[in-house]
């Protein structure tokens, strides 16, 4: 793995614990089989869910999705709560950027803004999510050959323009809400293209700590953490969109959107991990999604 892809200076052991309330055994148990069967309706639903929108349109395939996704997210025990109306400022396609704290971003993002979705090539082999994720339009990046990173952003550009929705994490890696790691420009280079509006989101849960997925967390480990934590209630505040054409270049469109995500309200405990952010490869550190 190239020591150049983005890294976090989050681990498990300093970043996701939980002081909160815990679930009992027997309920965090139904939670993470209530959690997987939500998931697997999902992929088994997804060709009759294709099928209709050929005839109802993508506002229904929008529609299911949404649903979907929020279920997913509840059955797993987590409670959801989307604030702000999102972009107004154009019509057709739009970027969507986020900050990355878990894999639960994912379906909390299509809960409320469904679209295509950015990761890196390893998603494509993962079992149940892979399939999923593939069949739901997401563009996959090889991370360690960057040499086809331009072809990606052209495919980005190219569904902005016939009208898509498109959803990456800039950041390039997972941190876990106390800090925010600096918006990588590629993905915007593909709405500077397309002439299409970026909107920024901010993903929040509280306690902090639960939903964390970070460093070399194991998905099981976040699973257990997740499942077993109670009162974990997941925020996604939908930020005014950044016209197009409002920013000159990818550096200052990237800028932009960092800021409006930015929080100011990290909550970071006096000792704190991001004190001390190093230049430590990214084969121990997180690296979660592409830049």
């Amino acid at each position: 793995m190239s020591v150049w892809l983005p890294s976090a200076p989050c681990t498990p052991r300093g970043c996701a614990n939980h002081h909160g309330p815990a679930a009992g055994s027997l309920r965090a148990a139904a939670r993470l089989l209530a959690g997987i069967a939500t998931v697997l309706t999902g992929l088994l639903l997804g060709p009759v869910v294709a099928l209709l929108a050929v005839v109802l349109g993508t506002r229904f395939r929008h529609l299911a999705t949404r649903c979907w996704a929020r279920a997913v997210v509840r059955a797993f025990g987590v409670r959801v709560r989307i604030v702000g109306g999102g972009r107004t400022p154009g019509t057709g396609g739009s970027l969507v950027v986020a900050n990355h704290i878990s894999w639960l971003d994912i379906p909390l993002i299509a809960a409320a803004l469904p679209g295509r979705m950015l990761a890196k090539s390893e998603v494509r082999r993962w079992p149940v999510l892979g399939p999923l994720a593939a069949r739901g339009g997401t563009f996959f990046l090889e991370r360690d050959r960057l040499r086809t990173l331009p072809g990606t952003v052209r495919d980005m550009a190219s569904a902005m323009n016939g009208g898509a929705r498109v959803i990456a994490f800039p950041e390039g890696s997972t941190w876990c809400g106390r800090a925010q790691g600096r918006f990588r420009h590629a993905v915007f280079q593909a709405a500077l293209d397309a002439g299409a509006d970026v909107q920024p989101v901010r993903i929040s849960y509280l306690p902090t700590g639960a939903a964390a997925f970070v460093g070399e967390d194991s998905l099981a480990a976040s699973l257990r953490r997740v499942v077993a934590a109670g009162g974990l209630t997941a925020e996604i505040r939908l930020l005014p969109a950044i016209p197009a054409g409002s920013c000159p270049d990818r550096r200052s469109l990237a800028r932009a959107a960092q800021l409006a995500v930015a929080s100011d309200s990290a909550n970071l405990p006096s000792v704190s991990v991001h004190q001390f952010v190093s230049s430590s490869s990214a084969a121990a550190s997180s690296v979660r999604t592409p830049s």
